[in-house]
This record gives C-alpha cells, structure tokens and sequence, in this order.
C-alpha cells in the first residue's frame, strides 16, 4: 500500500487555517537583526520558494519554523499552531530536510527510517518506512548501508525521513546543494509529486531562480530580513514579461544579484 495522505491529527482544524503564517517575524543575534518584521502567509497546496542571497534571512526563518530556534519578536504559525506555544503540534505536522542531510552511515537506509519512524510514535514503523521508500522510487535502496551512498542517494533517503510520517507541511532547506543537473531534475520531479499525489505543502529555501520557474506556484524574496516580493508565479511573469529570468526580476525588485 503507498503512502496517501493522512486524515488524522486534527485535519479540519489544519485545512481551516494557513499552511504557514508569518506575522511581523523578526530575530536578533546579539545586535544583528536577521529578520525585520516578516509578514506572510502560505496556502495549502502551494510550492512556495523562498528566494535570497547568503545571509538573507532564509535559513533562520525556517529554523524557527522547524521550532529550532525562539523568534526574538513577532509570531510564526504551522498550519494554525504556533511554533514556540505549540511545539509538539508544529513536529507532527511538518517534514524537515536540512542542507546537510545526516544520517547514520553504518545503518542501512531502511534502518535509519525504521528508527525515525518509531521516534515519531508510527504503530509500524518498519510498514511506514518502506512506504515512504517505495513512493519514492529508491525501495532498491532499502538495504543498502547509508555511509556508500551518493550524494543524491542521501538525500532521496532524506527526504523519505522527512515524509515518512506523512506531514501536511515539508520545509526543504536549500536542497539543490552539492546535486548534479540529474539530481537536481529528480528532485524537482519529488516535489511535484508530493504536492500532486500527497498534497503536502512545500516550503523551500533556495537561491538558485532557475529552478523557481520549475517547480514552484509563488515566491518570495528575502533581502537582508526584509520580504521585498510576494506573489505567484503566474502573477510575477505577468508583471514583469520582458524579463528573460527570475534573476532579473529578482533584481528589479530590489534583491542584489545572487
């Protein structure tokens, strides 16, 4: 049986509320003001990609989203729940795939699943892995150990550890990093996927534009903790139909060239 998406954890209350909603978000490093007053709300449903240079913000804004770290002011909420009062609420309904997948090498991937799986509270946590490996095209991977795999590999087996409880929301951090063009493409096609047949929503921190196009129904763009731009992808070639890429709206809008 394939993975389908999941009824439970209080769905109505989910599908009434925003997948994600941002409301004057701001977060300080000692002096350094990262996030200046953020507002924004995302949709079930939608691929959002957020757009910035190094150091924009991206990263930060979605640590706090994945409740690892406390916004210094404002609020950020997940599906309604609020993600410093309601933590354990946010976790259950979110996937998360770092920039820096780790897993345990010396396991195989369906053991490291396995384990995610049981820390997640699954009755069957072995079923639930292999579910997330077969939707995923990789179950030939299942039983190979962790530590051979390529680069790609270790991230087709992150992204199973992401969705391997099936969340409403999947926050993907920069996750074209260190890909080839061949992974790059397939990524692309597993977020299609997941949104289409699953219809989690997916939250990617990126800079690369070219990709945006691909994959992705709205943007935004960060620019040193500032959202300067917010709008779908249909609405953005719309305004802007002489441009010949996103990189040169992205600088039209006021962003320096990534």
């Amino acid at each position: 049986m394939g993975l389908v998406p999941t009824p439970s954890i209080a769905r109505t209350h989910v599908m009434n509320e925003p997948a994600i909603e941002l409301r004057g978000l701001q977060h300080r490093y000692d002096t350094d003001l990262v996030l200046r007053g953020v507002d924004l709300r995302i949709e079930h449903g939608e691929v959002f990609g957020f757009l910035g240079h190094n150091g924009a913000g991206k990263t930060t804004a979605m640590n706090i989203l994945t409740t690892l770290i406390t916004p210094t002011a404002g609020t950020a909420a997940v599906c309604g729940y609020d993600v410093v009062t309601e933590r354990s609420e946010v976790t259950r309904r979110i996937g998360y795939l770092p920039a820096d997948v780790r897993m345990y090498g010396h396991m195989s991937a369906l053991e490291n699943l396995e384990f995610l799986a049981k820390l997640s509270g699954l009755p069957d946590a072995r079923a639930a892995a292999m579910e997330a490996l077969e939707f995923l095209g990789c179950a030939d991977l299942a039983k190979r150990r962790v530590g051979t795999f390529s680069t790609g590999m270790r991230q087709r087996i992150g992204i199973a550890q992401a969705i391997v409880h099936r969340p409403h929301v999947l926050l993907l951090d920069e996750p074209t990093s260190g890909l080839d063009p061949m992974g790059v493409r397939q990524l692309r096609n597993t977020i299609t996927q997941l949104n289409a047949e699953l219809g989690m929503t997916v939250f990617m921190n990126t800079h690369l534009l070219s990709e945006v196009s691909k994959v992705c129904t709205t943007i935004g763009v960060l620019n040193h903790g500032e959202l300067i731009y917010n709008d779908s992808i249909e609405n953005t070639t719309l305004r802007f139909p002489d441009e010949s890429s996103l990189e040169d709206i992205y600088v039209r809008v006021g962003g320096p060239t990534p």
